[in-house]
């Protein structure tokens, strides 16, 4: 059941980053949003298998990785829960867009920021904790880790003022791109994650 469990968080993880992929790329506004509500329920499976792999060994470090899982969960869908129901639905005012719209470049998007910039810590400590076996998961602990430096910049851009161009609420082609790199980026790490727990191992 452990393995299961992680091979479908890992499974959702791979299937809600190539859909969202899919949806920045057609415009599908409702669907990107829609799957980012999916994406850390996986995440949080997934990081859940790397710990419960580690039994006593290099735990802590995995479990940081869970905690930080599950913060950065609860941070994005809040926002894109709230992007779906208030923000879609109710009719807000300017003022309150300015704030809770995502595409505004307010506080909900810099939450949205710190959220995955959680996300990459998790991801920095669960790679330390990932129990290496072969070439594939020394690429996988590399590509977590590496990942790991996005934090920085999750943290300090919407400090910087960067995102204040957006309140008009135009989008962004470059703001686009960026996300999609990141899909390119993260999506491997799905796929390594699934094929680590998938394949059989003894120990």
């Amino acid at each position: 059941m452990n393995k299961l469990t992680a091979c479908i968080g890992a499974a959702t993880v791979c299937v809600t980053v190539l859909f969202f992929a899919v949806c920045m790329a057609v415009g599908f506004e409702f669907g990107s949003y829609f799957v980012c509500l999916i994406l850390p329920i996986g995440f949080i499976m997934m990081t859940v298998g790397f710990y419960h792999e580690r039994r006593g060994h290099n735990s802590a470090a995995a479990l940081l990785g869970v905690i930080f899982s599950a913060i950065y969960a609860m941070l994005v869908m809040i926002v894109y829960f709230t992007q779906l129901t208030a923000v879609r639905l109710d009719g807000l005012s300017e003022e309150a867009l300015k704030i809770l719209d995502y595409k505004r470049g307010g506080l909900f998007f810099s939450l949205d920021l710190l959220g995955y910039g959680i996300m990459a810590l998790s991801t920095f400590f669960t790679g330390l904790a990932v129990r290496v076996r072969d070439k594939a998961d020394k690429w996988l602990r590399a590509l977590m880790m590496i990942h790991g430096v996005f934090f920085f910049s999750c943290l300090i851009m919407p400090m910087t003022g960067l995102f204040s161009g957006m309140a008009d609420g135009g989008s962004s082609i470059a703001g686009v791109i960026v996300l999609e790199c990141w899909c390119a980026y993260f999506l491997p790490v799905g796929i390594l994650s699934l094929r680590h727990f998938f394949k059989k191992h003894d120990g």
